[in-house]
């Protein structure tokens, strides 16, 4: 884990929960801490009618054990873990613990644990997953999926430097088909 949490975003809840306990639990394991008002962002809203969405708010005290709290008795029996660059080594660690429960690991531009140029997401991405390819296989043979699902182009969508933050459109969509396409 490189990130270190601002104290600003630490303020909050450890974990918001929305969605319906019909559908797959999303788990997002967010370095950032979005949903610092007890609410998911706006752009995941509309997906809480088809999945229970549980975002854990990592610079939250309480976040990451929460997660694994959720991991260790999952609320339904398909779990989808969703990270971004700075926590997808922690996201693979995490489901190499719960693979009974872990349907999935989806990441958003892994390799951005390092800086990574703008337009070169999915390049150093491709890198990140070449040089993770054994524990990927691991978990792969335990019946888990790890996928990236969304990079950063550089271009004027994302006006940020990679990762992407977990609350991009794009994120969303790569989620939706992911967790359309394993399930």
């Amino acid at each position: 884990m490189n990130y270190s949490p601002d104290p600003v975003r630490a303020e909050g809840p450890a974990a918001v929960t929305e969605g319906t306990p019909d559908g797959p639990t999303v788990l997002v394991l967010d370095p950032t801490g979005l949903a610092k008002h007890e609410g998911l962002p706006a752009t995941w809203r509309d997906k809480t009618d088809d999945w229970q969405i549980v975002w854990c708010r990592l610079p939250a005290d309480g976040g990451l054990t929460q997660a694994d709290d959720i991991l260790s008795d999952p609320p339904g029996q398909t779990v989808h873990v969703v990270a971004s660059g700075p926590f997808a080594d922690g996201a693979l660690r995490l489901a190499e613990q719960h693979t009974g429960s872990v349907r999935s690991v989806l990441l958003v531009d892994p390799a951005a644990e390092r800086f990574v140029p703008p337009g070169h997401g999915e390049t150093a991405d491709r890198h990140w997953e070449n040089d993770h390819r054994e524990r990927i296989d691991g978990l792969a043979a335990s019946g888990v999926r790890v996928r990236v699902v969304a990079h950063s182009t550089g271009g004027e969508d994302d006006r940020i430097p990679a990762p992407l933050p977990l609350g991009h459109p794009d994120v969303v969509a790569g989620v939706e088909r992911a967790v359309a396409e394993i399930d």
